[in-house]
């Protein structure tokens, strides 16, 4: 929620000072002309001959959004393709795993695989510390908690790897406004500077500088937007991830704390 607000407050900031530094340059080349006059004037700037005329900082500043961009759009299909496929295979996974075999059984066939993601390896992990603790004859609260935490430390790697390009996401909607506020800044600088050396003054003249100047801010929350959606996104269905597989824990340790009380009862008519 913190992120969220100071994000969009962020936004906000950036726009009312686009439409201050605005302001002032229509007060400036004398704002007493018809609007769609202005704006007709103004229809044939193209926005890539811009783009290409514009300052060598303003540029470096739109290629750096851009490179921010494609730096997101990548780490979201790889957050989308990773989170998808970890959700199925969790859900394949505890299909098989109860579907009615014994858990020895099932640990043996998991033991034969050569690379375990997933809750394949926190079942393959707990069972193993599971084994491990009755063959060292530990009671039952010590064995479950051994257990327990292998859970734990087993599922804080998992997730780890699962968020693996959050913390990018947040990095690019954080500073990326930034960014395009200051080339936006810097493109509004140059246009004043170059008002100083014309003889008369107009908006014909002076938009050129005041377009490549907003483009730059409009690069910047194109990189922005996308990105803190996708981290909000993303973050919400890795935490839910997370809360399932804690659920398959717990259901695992209920099995296990059932099979050691089976053992101990027949040792016990044994002896």
């Amino acid at each position: 929620k913190i992120y969220k607000s100071s994000l969009s407050l962020m936004i906000f900031t950036s726009l009312i000072n686009l439409g201050t530094l605005f302001g002032v340059v229509l007060s400036k080349i004398g704002y007493n002309k018809p609007f769609l006059t202005k704006l007709h004037t103004m229809s044939h700037l193209n926005i890539l001959e811009l783009m290409l005329d514009a300052s060598l900082l303003v540029q470096l500043v739109m290629g750096l959004l851009l490179l921010l961009s494609l730096i997101g759009w990548v780490i979201i299909f790889r957050l989308s393709a990773k989170l998808s496929n970890a959700k199925r295979f969790d859900g394949e996974f505890q299909a098989w795993l109860w579907s009615g075999d014994a858990l020895t059984k099932q640990y043996k066939l998991v033991a034969q695989e050569s690379e375990r993601i997933g809750l394949e390896q926190v079942f393959f992990v707990g069972y193993a510390e599971f084994l491990k603790s009755q063959k060292s004859g530990a009671i039952r609260a010590d064995t479950l908690d051994n257990v327990e935490r292998q859970f734990k430390v087993t599922i804080g790697k998992q997730q780890a790897v699962l968020e693996q390009g959050l913390a990018g996401l947040a990095s690019i909607a954080s500073v990326s406004p930034y960014i395009g506020l200051f080339g936006t800044v810097w493109g509004i600088m140059t246009a004043f500077i170059g008002l100083s050396d014309a003889q008369s003054v107009s908006l014909a003249s002076v938009a050129p500088g005041i377009a490549e100047a907003l483009i730059a801010t409009a690069m910047g929350l194109f990189a922005a937007i996308p990105a803190s959606l996708a981290f909000n996104h993303f973050s919400a269905k890795a935490a839910a991830l997370y809360e399932s597989r804690a659920l398959f824990c717990e259901e695992l340790t209920g099995v296990f704390a059932h099979e050691y009380a089976m053992i101990q009862r027949g040792q016990m008519a044994v002896s």
